[in-house]
């Protein structure tokens, strides 16, 4: 089973559609490479698999409505089911993870396994994301190394390993979390649940000229609360993170679309004249949107 490099495709709601493996053995792994550009960077989604990522060079800045880390090299970090989540390489990155259903581990819903262990877990409020550092940790660090070298080697019953070593793990965090399994939903899941709703309004509707008031409707929280959820989690307010996002959706149109003019791909991403479209482009890309396609279609060639 080949490795693949990890290439997001989203809905509106911000949900990865790629499927993560097979029917018959719902696991997926991948080996990137991520630079500190933030067209490198993985953007926010969130998907209904657990995620366990290993850094084996470089660091990751990885970005959660509930946290910010920095996953250093040697360290590992597991992401829990529809939590939203973000990446940008620092300096750079070379990342492997493994994405799995839960169902890989517990079998059937009505077992004691899915019971008593995994959907407590994926339910567990406090658990968006955990720190798996070397110190203390060593085993489960290895037992990741193990699962990912099967799934790149394919050794005879190589589904056995990872299978077997990817349930060590879960296991862990079920220990991790044992005294919060209960405990009541949190603040920080209800932060997540915000976030969630007003990306998704904006990725709906980012080519209409929409306000701050709308973003924050969506939520059903005001203004101030609005800027401070964003500030947050995003780190930057609602209205720049919707111009930021135009203007990644213009440069995958002037790939995706060479027939359309500038001018037709500045409208059609939001903005109101094609000269403040290359003005903001610019400051993104270090370059105009008509050297942007002419640079990246010599690439291909």
């Amino acid at each position: 089973m080949a490795l693949q490099k990890c290439m997001l495709n989203l809905n509106q709601h911000l949900k990865e559609l790629n499927p993560h493996g097979t029917l018959d053995f719902p696991c997926a792994g991948y080996s990137s490479y991520y630079t500190d550009k933030e067209e490198n960077a993985v953007p926010w989604h969130w998907h209904e698999e657990l995620e366990i990522i290993y850094i084996a060079e470089g660091c990751l800045e990885l970005k959660m409505p509930s946290e910010s880390v920095s996953v250093k090299e040697g360290h590992a970090f597991a992401v829990n089911s529809n939590v939203l989540h973000y990446g940008i390489g620092a300096d750079h990155c070379h990342l492997h993870s493994l994405v799995f259903s839960p169902k890989l581990i517990f079998g059937d819903e009505n077992s004691v396994f899915a019971r008593k262990y995994i959907q407590p877990l994926l339910s567990c409020s406090y658990f968006s994301g955990y720190s798996i550092l070397p110190s203390g940790n060593a085993e489960i660090i290895e037992r990741f190394c193990n699962a990912f070298d099967a799934m790149q080697n394919e050794p005879k019953g190589f589904e056995f390993i990872v299978r077997e070593n990817l349930s060590r793990i879960c296991f862990f965090l079920t220990q991790k979390f044992e005294d919060k399994l209960d405990m009541p939903k949190t603040a920080q899941s209800q932060n997540n649940l915000r976030i969630r709703k007003m990306l998704e309004y904006i990725h709906k509707n980012y080519a209409a000229d929409i306000t701050l008031p709308q973003i924050a409707k969506t939520a059903d929280i005001g203004e101030r609360e609005c800027l401070r959820c964003f500030r947050k989690t995003i780190r930057l307010s609602p209205i720049q993170y919707l111009i930021k996002y135009r203007i990644m959706q213009g440069a995958e149109m002037l790939l995706c679309e060479p027939e359309s003019s500038i001018s037709e791909i500045a409208i059609s991403c939001g903005f109101d004249s094609p000269s403040n479209f290359a003005r903001i482009f610019k400051r993104f890309y270090d370059c105009t949107p008509r050297e942007y396609r002419k640079n990246s279609l010599q690439t291909a060639e």
